[in-house]
């Protein structure tokens, strides 16, 4: 998630707390959210409406849409890059996509990244904003990725983060569906 905003707006992400360790302090160094309250996240919906416009609702359309993924593993195991960006590539990438997806069609009116980008890259940010500081993160992401290996992580909810205040922040968490194989552990 890479705008700052000037107006309140909202988000959907999925945290990635199994990043932390590795990522965070770039992160503060090279993208300007993390400044600002946001966690090691794969974005998923973003702008997404004004805090104040959101209802039960909207709450409820939002869990009905990410109802249709059911949790799931990933891994972390790719430095990639866009211009001015150096980010983490999550394999599988599908359900991430699969969640957008069904997101926008619930909210067809929030397009993902306001209609920047005509495919959707699922990825967590490192660093964002210039060439030269995008090439830097890149250069030590790598080699921390090369010493820790991959970062495996679950998905298994998404997180409504908002931003009225002028920091980020947790607004709600929808959980998504169990595994099929964890249904008889859980039921």
């Amino acid at each position: 998630m890479n705008i700052i905003p000037l107006m309140p707006i909202s988000a959907l992400v999925v945290q990635v707390p199994a990043a932390e360790s590795l990522v965070a302090e770039l992160r503060q160094r090279f993208d300007a959210t993390a400044q600002l309250g946001v966690p090691a996240h794969i974005t998923l919906l973003v702008p997404f409406m004004d805090p104040r416009h959101i209802t039960p609702e909207v709450l409820d359309g939002t869990q009905h849409a990410l109802a249709k993924v059911a949790a799931f593993s990933f891994s972390l195991v790719k430095v990639a890059r866009f211009p001015t960006t150096a980010y983490l590539s999550p394999e599988p990438s599908a359900p991430f996509v699969e969640m957008t997806m069904a997101l926008v069609e619930a909210f067809p009116d929030f397009p993902p990244y306001g209609s920047e980008h005509q495919e959707i890259v699922p990825h967590l940010t490192v660093a964002h904003g210039s060439a030269s500081e995008a090439d830097e993160a890149e250069a030590e992401l790598r080699l921390r990725l090369g010493a820790s290996g991959p970062i495996k992580a679950e998905c298994s909810s998404v997180v409504l983060l908002e931003n009225s205040t002028g920091r980020w922040k947790e607004l709600h968490r929808f959980q998504l569906p169990p595994h099929a194989g964890e249904v008889g552990r859980r039921g």
